[in-house]
């Protein structure tokens, strides 16, 4: 076996380049960037005396961060998500239980390495799309692949694969991201196959350590009539759960917070009084207090 050793730099001979012949070898080794930049950055360093080794990263370092930037991008427009929004575009002064601190530790790459999981749940408006979003792109700038779905269309494609026999097939579009966004948790009705196919993303992802954001304006307790199944949606929970957390959102809505709704529309008691029914003492009860925001 010939083993083979790159030449002395003393013997190599000194190409002769025009920028012509150039080009070619900038395709050739998809440096797309660099080709594009080669000549301006070229003579600014003729015109500064850059050493060569300043030339060589300058150029180098550039392509990189083209290349990164341009990944960004692209893993953007996969994730689909229904709006852009960052953690520094949200305001946490609306929340009357919820600290910026807390989301530390969905931010950085641990979140996506450890497999962690997040159930945000809260009322209307309350910022539980704006945080998921937040964090699946996050995700993304630190190298992941996140994807965005709606609960509804999850499992109506999973469904309709799973009549025609192409359940495997279509699965893999919810596994196969790092980061699966799964919005609205309980908004619209689902047929009654949605707990079984929703549960075959949630144990596949929970197998293979591959975090999952959950957003939904229904206590826990409640995903078993959600879902069409108590037992399934029992499972679904304590895989989520198990390196995840639960965090409810309280405060006004962003939404209609310059209404002032609060004084307009009169509490639940009141509500109650006024249409003449009882009110139950404990509301909403959750079967997992001790995942409760800190």
């Amino acid at each position: 076996m010939i083993a083979n050793h790159p030449r002395p730099v003393a013997s190599l001979n000194l190409p002769k380049l025009s920028e012509g012949q150039l080009q070619p070898l900038f395709r050739r080794l998809n440096l797309a960037h660099m080709r594009r930049i080669y000549q301006e950055v070229a003579d600014r360093a003729e015109k500064e005396n850059w050493t060569y080794r300043d030339f060589l990263g300058f150029l180098l370092s550039e392509e990189v961060a083209h290349r990164k930037q341009t990944r960004l991008q692209r893993f953007t427009r996969k994730a689909h998500f229904p709006f852009f929004k960052t953690i520094d575009e949200f305001d946490f002064s609306l929340q009357t239980s919820l600290r910026q601190p807390l989301f530390a530790s969905y931010l950085g790459p641990d979140f996506v390495t450890e497999g962690r999981s997040l159930i945000l749940y809260g009322k209307e408006g309350r910022g539980k799309t704006h945080l998921a979003v937040a964090i699946g792109y996050r995700a993304i700038q630190n190298g992941f692949e996140t994807l965005c779905a709606t609960a509804a269309e999850l499992i109506e494609d999973l469904s309709n694969a799973s009549k025609t026999g192409l359940l495997q097939e279509a699965l893999l579009t919810y596994t196969r991201p790092h980061v699966l966004v799964c919005d609205e948790i309980g908004y619209l009705s689902y047929g009654p196959d949605a707990a079984n196919v929703l549960f075959h993303v949630v144990n596949h992802r929970h197998l293979k350590k591959r975090p999952m954001i959950f957003t939904t304006n229904k206590p826990l307790n409640e995903w078993g009539k959600v879902l069409h199944d108590e037992d399934l949606a029992a499972a679904i929970l304590d895989r989520v759960l198990e390196r995840g957390r639960f965090i409810q959102l309280n405060g006004v809505s962003g939404r209609t917070r310059h209404l002032k709704l609060d004084e307009i529309w009169p509490a639940a008691a009141d509500r109650a009084r006024i249409s003449g029914k009882s009110v139950p003492e404990f509301p909403e009860p959750t079967t997992f207090p001790e995942c409760a925001c800190e």
